[in-house]
């Protein structure tokens, strides 16, 4: 293929090296039908090595291209790269995102569908009556002139228009009139508009509410034919809305192309969606819903459910004393209940307190009646008897115990209950969850219906564990480092001590840490982000540092704007930003010249190591146990830890002119650990090249090294250095 091709998609003047042959892999890739593992440093320009090949095939072959993240700041860098290359080569593009943002009536799922059928009933109702209404004209003219029948057949036109009457009145409470508008005006100016250039979800939402439409379904009207859909992360991932999405874009799964940003979350974002959960609140309104009902499948339903909710309350009183329970807050807390060796405890008990003619019969029963009951739900929302649509509660109560009795004894199925306080009531109630330790079982079905996959990040190496964790079988591989000078970098691993959970509270490793911070932030001719394994141990250190240093200090905290404090952070030139490395600010966040030169990675950031993560652990270990590695360890645990590590680093040197120093303080990094410390040492994880580049370095020698980089950088401006 010739460069002209699909250099026709890159926007720019010329792409990087690097770029330029990724494109070819990836095109040659796609004509095999064959998925792309593709990792590239940060600031290479991963996003168009993928986008541009991937349209020129797409183009040629009649298919769309489905690029996907769950990074905010990632999807507006995509919105920004599609604008760029429809300046080029125009491409239809729609970027999507979930009814529930843009929704201007805010009302939920269910009642929106409900709300939509009804509307479209009430649309065709009125196009009905306005036929009948214009034969019942002509009937009357033709009575008048004489024309045997006619009156008689004016007659039955009139009863119907008036029985008609009713059914529209009946349908008008349950109408949504942004929709209404959608099927009623003459909406082909917002489509003229919509592919004139690349519009966000915003754009199309006040777009629409200007002229009192629906623009969520009128963007589902315009995805068919596009050539590059715009989405988060659910729209692939869950499988139900997955069906949907294809079915909007009007392509078969064989015609779409996806492309997966950020990759490396993708193991943790499938397994949340395949996890299931009922709430003890969700089982109690199933009880109550069937104390409603006179249906004889009510006894039925009452055995299981009943059953459930007993065993629950059992499981808490065995697992909780009164005194824990006082302690309980309003975060999930989990309750092991899994067994090495039998079901889980929450099972037995279930076994143990159900009576009746037989678990998987009664559960087909409730679902049954579950399924009527829902059905009689929507009819009274449509009909206009009720003015919310309501949700079976039975219906979901019956899933889930039938998919907790079929799953939940199963290789790579954790079964949790968990508690937690409901902060308006005070009161202490439960969960069951079915937890997906393994992705695979999520993913491998979408890799393989689609015709091709593109997933990359500047962390996904090492490939072939994975290819084991979300199912590819013999992806195209490819890696690039950072491509820019390597004279304009350095990586420190600083030989403080180990920071395990045993030695964070040690005085002397803090007051070690806080120096080595203090010399990072002194010697940085710019601003320094500084990233922990928690937000607790960020604050901690925010605190020892405070008031030592000459420079701004900001500290994030969950729940505050990344946005704002990133703005705040980055309109200083000389600042330090405390975080946590399982915050949001490790990645898709660009920290351009001085807003970040230095980053200082403070511990290996494993996540917290409990009874689910043993179980991921313990799954991975059954799986791959042919690998002849530690894969429980490797693949749960020390890898994502050293991605997460590896993705923190890359908030500096994002250009070609750009220059920095990486900081990775603790042992485990250093090549000494690797030969002393065994699996605690991290430093082997790391890919060769860029292990290559780490210089071991005493924590009172960090000052020095980087007062001689930035000096040899003339970094500093006319008052010159500080001292060290």
């Amino acid at each position: 293929m010739a460069d002209e091709g699909y250099l026709r998609f890159f926007p720019y003047d010329a792409p990087y090296d690097n770029q330029r042959e990724a494109m070819d892999r990836i095109y040659n890739s796609l004509a095999r039908e064959q998925d792309v593992l593709f990792e590239g440093a940060c600031g290479t320009g991963k996003t168009l090595s993928a986008l541009v090949p991937a349209l020129e095939y797409a183009r040629e072959t009649g298919k769309t291209v489905v690029i996907t993240t769950n990074v905010h700041q990632q999807m507006r860098q995509f919105i920004a790269e599609a604008r760029a290359i429809t300046r080029k080569e125009p491409i239809r593009t729609v970027v999507f995102k979930g009814k529930k943002s843009m929704c201007h009536i805010d009302v939920g799922y269910e009642e929106c569908q409900v709300l939509r059928d009804t509307t479209r009933e009430y649309v065709d109702t009125e196009q009905d009556r306005e036929q009948l209404e214009q034969r019942e004209q002509e009937l009357l003219e033709a009575s008048q002139a004489g024309e045997d029948g006619a009156a008689e057949a004016r007659s039955t036109v009139m009863s119907e228009l008036e029985t008609l009457g009713d059914d529209l009145s009946d349908l008008k409470s349950n109408v949504c009139e942004h929709y209404y508008n959608n099927l009623t005006a003459d909406t082909s100016e917002f489509f003229s508009w919509l592919f004139a250039d690349v519009r966000t979800p915003d754009d199309v939402y006040e777009y629409a509410e200007q002229r009192h439409l629906c623009g969520y379904e009128l963007l589902k009207e315009g995805m068919e034919g596009v050539d590059l859909v715009v989405c988060n992360y659910h729209h692939l991932l869950d499988p139900m809305i997955r069906e949907q999405f294809f079915r909007w874009l009007d392509r078969d799964p064989e015609d779409i192309i996806v492309a997966f940003d950020e990759a490396h979350n993708v193991e943790d974002a499938a397994r949340k969606h395949a996890s299931k959960t009922l709430t003890e609140n969700t089982v109690d309104q199933s009880l109550d819903e069937l104390e409603d009902t006179d249906d004889p499948r009510r006894q039925p339903a009452k055995n299981v459910i009943g059953a459930f909710r007993r065993a629950l309350s059992q499981v808490l009183d065995d697992t909780l004393s009164y005194g824990e329970k006082k302690r309980v807050k309003e975060n999930w807390k989990d309750l092991p209940i899994a067994n090495d060796d039998r079901r889980d405890d929450l099972t037995l008990a279930f076994l143990q307190t159900y009576s009746g003619q037989g678990i998987n019969a009664d559960l087909e029963q409730a679902q049954a009646l579950g399924a009527a009951l829902d059905q009689e739900y929507e009819d009274a929302y449509k009909n206009g008897e009720t003015t919310t649509r309501q949700e079976c509660q039975t219906l979901q109560a019956a899933r889930f115990i039938a998919l907790w009795m079929a799953e939940g004894g199963k290789g790579g199925q954790y079964p949790v209950v968990s508690v937690r306080r409901n902060e308006q009531t005070n009161e202490v109630y439960a969960r069951a969850e079915l937890y997906t330790c393994i992705p695979q079982q999520v993913t491998r079905d979408l890799f393989d219906e689609v015709h091709a996959s593109i997933l990359m990040s500047a962390t996904l190496r090492p490939f072939d564990v994975f290819e084991d964790v979300i199912g590819l079988e013999d992806p195209a591989t490819m890696a690039y480092g950072l491509q820019f000078p390597e004279e304009n970098r350095r990586t420190f691993a600083v030989e403080t001590p180990a920071l395990f959970s045993s030695e964070r509270g040690n005085p002397e490793t803090q007051a070690e840490i806080a120096d080595v911070l203090r010399d990072a932030i002194r010697m940085t001719p710019g601003n320094t982000l500084a990233f922990f394994p928690s937000y607790a141990e960020a604050e901690r250190y925010f605190e020892l540092v405070s008031g030592t240093v000459d420079a701004k200090l900001y500290r994030d905290e969950p729940g505050q704007s990344v946005e704002d404090i990133r703005q705040e952070f980055s309109n200083h030139d000389h600042a330090a930003l405390f975080t946590s490395l399982w915050g949001t600010l490790t990645e898709g966040v660009s920290f351009d010249g001085n807003d970040a030169r230095s980053v200082v990675v403070v511990g290996v950031p494993y996540p917290h190591l409990n009874d689910r993560m043993e179980a991921v652990q313990a799954a991975y270990d059954a799986a791959f146990s042919d690998r002849g590695r530690d894969a429980g360890w490797e693949y749960a645990v020390e890898i994502p830890t050293v991605r997460k590590t590896r993705q923190a680093l890359g908030r500096v040197i994002r250009s070609p002119e750009d220059f920095g120093v990486r900081a990775l303080v603790d042992k485990r990094y250093t090549e000494a650990a690797r030969r002393d410390m065994g699996k605690y040492s991290v430093r082997g994880t790391f890919p060769p090249e860029e292990r290559t580049e780490m210089l071991d370095i005493a924590p009172e020698k960090l000052k020095f090294a980087m007062l001689n980089f930035y000096g040899d950088k003339d970094a500093w401006g006319p008052e010159g250095p500080p001292a060290p």
